[in-house]
């Protein structure tokens, strides 16, 4: 079975640590690799290679960097396939959910291709007499991103790109839980003869990540995962003087108007919850009917029902396995929880099983209804495939509940009116807002947005945000008059 490296200086190294933990398939429980804890000599090893490699990266021309993310989205392009049943053995996902990953991932690459255009800086002239100003933008240095489990191919590219583009260097940290994935791109990326040190991976756990935000070489970090772990790299890294953008859990409530077209919300509202097992941070978890209810509650339910779940490369499978035993457990626990505070079990998905795949960390699609909102159910990320079903009176009552979550990730509503859509829009504290879209994943050109504990720090991935954060100001005030000149 392979132990996975580390990837630093251009060479593939062997981790400092001696321990490691096995990769599962999480649809046979199958070991597909042995991956290292690390350690934060690990980290120095990356972090010093990474400060050799800026030093002659941050020179070369942004027009010739970008060349280099030319190559990159054809690369990926071309190994599409490949990296995404790779996907599928580590996260359980289906063949589909990681193509699209993967296509959003190149979406990145193509929108940092633009950087001559999106890093240019501002000049003004005569701001006195014979004095000109400009602002330039230069790279922050080494920075570094930590990755969930849960997209192992594209939230690294909500980063990676940009900064590579912007002239910094880049260690990437996977998830110990689905490195395979990032192993496999870092390998493809070998063929871009990159500076030594511009890319490097390190494998690891707490020690690694610790490290990470330590290291006095590292300028920025950027982490996706829980609230909990968001608000400790935040406060960390931050600490240590670095800057930080990490983006953390969400609850996600999806508003059902009595106006909205039924057959539509419902499919829409199904892939939303139930995509990628629910492993996903803009995956609706809490479905809001406002008025009557019984039409969409019986469309949503009998859907629910003919979903097929099972192994992600096996035909005509909507729906995989969650990524752990550990996580199949809590997300039972969590509906049970919900049933002893009141709610009713619409469609029970806990004792569900693949034939064929007996051993695999699978729940089936639950519905449960009129939980309890001040509940542990309905406060907390269940990161599963549970629709809570809850009803209310009035579209104010609805929107007051959303900007009552500590979370502010996504809100949606499904609606014909126009003036419901604009009030919706204006009111609901949320950073990604959908309407009649069941998960508003902005696309590359925007920032993923989000609010409250769902996010901490000041400027996102993607799109212009990414730049300013891989990026640093520099105000240049001049003047270059000979009268002057021939004072002194």
């Amino acid at each position: 079975m392979e132990k996975l490296q580390n990837y630093i200086n251009g060479q593939w190294v062997e981790s400092h640590s001696d321990e490691t933990t096995l990769v599962l398939n999480p649809a046979t429980q199958e070991p597909l690799a042995k991956v290292p804890k690390g350690q934060a000599s690990d980290v120095s090893a990356a972090a010093e290679a990474a400060l050799q490699g800026f030093h002659e990266w941050k020179s070369t021309p942004v027009s010739k960097r970008i060349q280099y993310l030319f190559k990159l989205k054809t690369i990926l392009e071309d190994n599409l396939d490949d990296i995404s049943r790779t996907i599928v053995l580590e996260s359980g996902k289906t063949y589909l959910e990681a193509r699209a990953e993967m296509i959003r991932a190149i979406e990145n690459v193509e929108n940092a291709c633009g950087m001559p255009t999106l890093m240019q800086g501002e000049f003004s002239e005569d701001i006195a007499k014979g004095i000109d100003e400009y602002m330039i933008r230069q790279p922050l240095g080494v920075c570094a991103c930590i990755a969930p489990f849960n997209f192992p191919g594209m939230i690294t590219f909500w980063f990676l790109p940009y900064a590579l583009a912007c002239g910094n260097s880049y260690i990437i940290k996977p998830s110990e839980k689905t490195p395979m994935t990032m192993t496999k791109i870092v390998r493809l990326m070998e063929q871009l003869d990159l500076p030594q040190g511009v890319v490097g991976l390190v494998q690891g756990s707490r020690e690694v990540v610790d490290a990470l935000l330590e290291h006095p070489i590292i300028k920025g970090i950027s982490f996706v995962g829980s609230s909990a772990v968001a608000q400790y790299v935040y406060s960390k890294g931050a600490s240590h003087g670095k800057r930080v953008q990490a983006q953390g859990g969400a609850k996600n409530p999806v508003i059902i108007l009595p106006d909205a077209d039924i057959d539509m919300t419902t499919q829409i509202v199904i892939d939303s919850v139930y995509g990628c097992a629910g492993q996903r941070c803009l995956a609706a978890s809490t479905i809001v009917t406002v008025g009557a209810h019984q039409d969409i509650t019986e469309s949503l339910v009998e859907t629910v029902k003919t979903r097929k779940t099972g192994f992600g490369l096996d035909s005509d499978v909507q729906m995989g396995p969650v990524i752990s035993t550990d996580s199949k457990k809590r997300i039972n626990e969590l509906i049970d929880h919900g049933l002893h505070e009141g709610g009713k079990l619409l469609v029970d998905g806990r004792k569900g099983q693949v034939e064929g795949y007996e051993s695999g960390n699978f729940i089936m699609p639950t519905v449960i209804e009129d939980i309890p909102l001040d509940g542990l159910l309905a406060q907390t990320e269940i990161f599963g495939p549970v629709l809570s079903l809850v009803h209310m009176n009035t579209t104010d009552e609805a929107i007051a509940y959303i900007n009552s979550n500590r979370y502010g990730n996504m809100a949606c509503v499904f609606t014909s009116s126009g003036l419901n859509a604009r009030k919706f829009r204006h009111e609901a504290e949320a950073g990604n807002i959908g309407i009649n879209i069941g998960v508003a994943a902005p696309v590359a050109q925007f920032p993923f947005s989000g609010w409250k504990d769902s996010f901490y720090g000041d400027l996102h991935g993607q799109g212009k945000h990414a730049v300013e954060f891989f990026t640093q100001t520099k105000v240049v005030v001049e003047r270059w008059l000979k009268e002057w000149s021939r004072k002194f």
